[in-house]
């Protein structure tokens, strides 16, 4: 499979996301209630339901889209070039509606397959869900509710499920795969866990959007040497 992919056909994504709300007190009765409920099996004694809020961005119905980067690969000369167009907006809506128009015209141009790091069960689908609760048309692409990940890996390409080799127990962290193979990562400024605090307290939304542009570009050198080839330099990539 690796060897037959055209590099040039795959858009790269990665998206950030925050909880709704900065804090638990800021949810009415109902929702508090509703995350309770959701962390009943998560809590312990030294952990409450509110103490676990922080958490609640990496679930799409308590959290938002803030940003999602794509990017994708040229070649001139033999040597590769990364392009990547980021997209954030207060208004979530209006974030990823300016994304699908994006990636319609991506899919014109030839880009036919996504390629994220824990796609299947996270950026694909919190997409997807984030879109449904803002009344969007889901892009072809990602309307695959009710499909199994083996008939959507052809076009949604996940670079953890290649890693796994059909392992399903095995997790393995972007950062941790781009030690093991070389790779620059901007996990030496911020990290996932960090990203609500940048958003909510510094508000500097700016470092966040750098963040995820360099993990997109993570993503495509990843699946660079899944291929065995070299890496694209950061000052190779280029925003757009």
């Amino acid at each position: 499979m690796l060897e037959d992919l055209n590099l040039e056909e795959i858009l790269f994504i990665d998206i950030e996301t925050v909880s709704l709300v900065n804090e638990f007190s800021q949810l009415n009765t109902e929702w508090q209630k509703l995350w309770e409920k959701k962390m009943k099996f998560q809590v312990n004694e030294e952990e409450n339901a509110e103490a676990l809020y922080e958490r609640a961005g990496i679930y799409s119905e308590f959290g938002k889209i803030i940003c999602i980067s794509a990017g994708y690969i040229s070649q001139k000369k033999g040597e590769y070039f990364f392009r990547v167009k980021s997209f954030y907006n207060e208004n979530e809506k209006e974030l990823i509606n300016d994304f699908f128009n994006a990636l319609h015209k991506f899919t014109y141009t030839g880009k036919k397959r996504l390629c994220a790091h824990n796609g299947q069960e996270f950026d694909y689908p919190y997409i997807a869900r984030r879109a449904l609760v803002n009344r969007l048309k889901l892009p072809k692409i990602l309307d695959i509710a009710g499909q199994k990940p083996w008939e959507t890996k052809e076009f949604l390409l996940d670079t953890l499920q290649l890693w796994k080799f059909g392992d399903y127990k095995h997790y393995t962290s972007l950062s941790l795969l781009c030690a093991l193979f070389d790779i620059p990562t901007p996990k030496d400024d911020i990290d996932g866990s960090q990203v609500g605090k940048v958003y909510w307290e510094d508000k500097d939304i700016d470092r966040i959007i750098r963040y995820c542009e360099k993990d997109t570009l993570a993503v495509a050198n990843l699946l660079l040497r899944y291929k065995g080839e070299e890496i694209i330099p950061e000052e190779n990539m280029k925003v757009v």
